[in-house]
């Protein structure tokens, strides 16, 4: 992730930039901007990172194939040279541990898409093959599936790269980390920034980075959700073929679940969309137990009773009306991100890179 000269000119007079929440959003908006030279404030009503986020995870998927979409699938590929080089940026150099590892993606189709993908993967100069279901006897494929590889797919320890990412921060003479911060309010018309002890914060400019929480703070229009994900961990017979299996997708009895296997020590993680909600707020479900039970009998892995189930979460996530999950402007020194769906730490990247862009366009103007 690069950034302009004004990386090594930020000071008193450098562009001042108020980012709400640390999430994976915020964190890269901060790493952004004060690659670019400007000072940052990053305001977090938690500790940072906060475990509370919706961000904070074991790992995520990293993929690129839209099937029957080559733009999609171009603009997607692009994503694993963002995550390149953010991975060479904040692994740690000592022991040469690697945030992104590309252990592959595994998308299972009806028999008649195969064509589709391929052709699609083609286009878009992706590399993909097709691969043979029973080589994974442990994923549960539907049934007549055909199977395809996207070898240089992967997964990004989510975790870890939000620590690594507040760790780098810390280090930064332009970046000022601010904790236990809740903001209860940002101001469209003057990007003055309210917080619930009564204090104000102002910048230049105010990045809205709250993941779903930013729709309610700015008032903008998002339908939330809310999906179920159970962590499992395997038989001890199975640890070592879970650790070189590739994430699966379109798995399940119905196609519609996916799972993210053993890496560097994580929980087999699976869900299905069949347990995806729209939701009114972002409180917690009352009846946990029984979304946990229908994501355990989706037949996502074969013999699941053989499985230790060590967590259950419930992530809240927000979309809008036609799918953008980039930042907006809603004032003349705001950006918000309101939502982000279902895959907004993959893309984050490209977000933080188009609103800061925007940034330094409008400075250069």
């Amino acid at each position: 992730m690069t950034g302009g000269t004004r990386q090594e000119t930020g000071g008193r007079d450098a562009l001042r930039v108020v980012v709400v929440g640390a999430g994976i959003t915020g964190l890269l908006a901060a790493i952004r901007c004060v690659l670019a030279g400007y000072r940052v404030v990053l305001l977090e009503r938690g500790p940072i990172p906060n475990p509370g986020s919706t961000s904070f995870d074991q790992h995520r998927a990293l993929r690129a194939l839209v099937a029957g979409d080559p733009a999609a699938t171009n603009r997607a590929s692009r994503l694993h040279a963002r995550w390149h080089e953010l991975d060479s940026l904040l692994c740690d150099h000592l022991t040469g541990a690697h945030l992104y590892r590309r252990v592959g993606v595994l998308t299972a189709l009806p028999p008649g898409d195969a064509a589709s993908a391929l052709a699609t993967a083609e286009a878009a100069g992706l590399s993909i093959r097709t691969a043979d279901p029973a080589d994974y006897p442990h994923i549960g494929f539907p049934a007549d599936a055909a199977v395809v590889l996207e070898p240089h797919a992967g997964v990004l320890l989510a975790d870890r790269i939000l620590h690594a990412a507040a760790r780098w921060l810390r280090h930064h003479p332009l970046a000022d980390l601010r904790p236990g911060r809740e903001v209860v309010g940002v101001r469209p018309e003057s990007g003055r920034v309210l917080l619930a002890c009564g204090a104000v914060e102002s910048g230049d400019v105010a990045l809205v980075a709250a993941g779903p929480w930013s729709a309610a703070l700015m008032d903008l229009p998002v339908t939330l959700h809310c999906q179920t994900m159970v962590y499992l961990r395997p038989p001890a017979e199975l640890v070592h073929r879970w650790a070189a299996t590739p994430i699966a997708g379109g798995i399940g009895a119905d196609g519609r679940a996916w799972l993210l296997p053993s890496v560097a020590g994580t929980l087999v993680k699976i869900s299905t969309d069949a347990v995806r909600r729209e939701v009114a707020t972002l409180s917690g479900p009352s009846d946990e137990a029984h979304w946990a039970t229908r994501v355990l009998r989706a037949g996502i892995v074969t013999e699941a009773d053989r499985y230790t189930t060590a967590r259950v979460r419930h992530c809240h996530y927000s979309t809008a009306a036609g799918g953008d999950t980039g930042f907006v402007r809603v004032g003349p020194a705001v950006w918000a991100r309101p939502a982000s769906g279902g895959d907004g730490f993959r893309s984050a990247p490209q977000a933080v890179e188009a609103v800061v862009d925007a940034i330094g366009r409008e400075l250069a103007a």
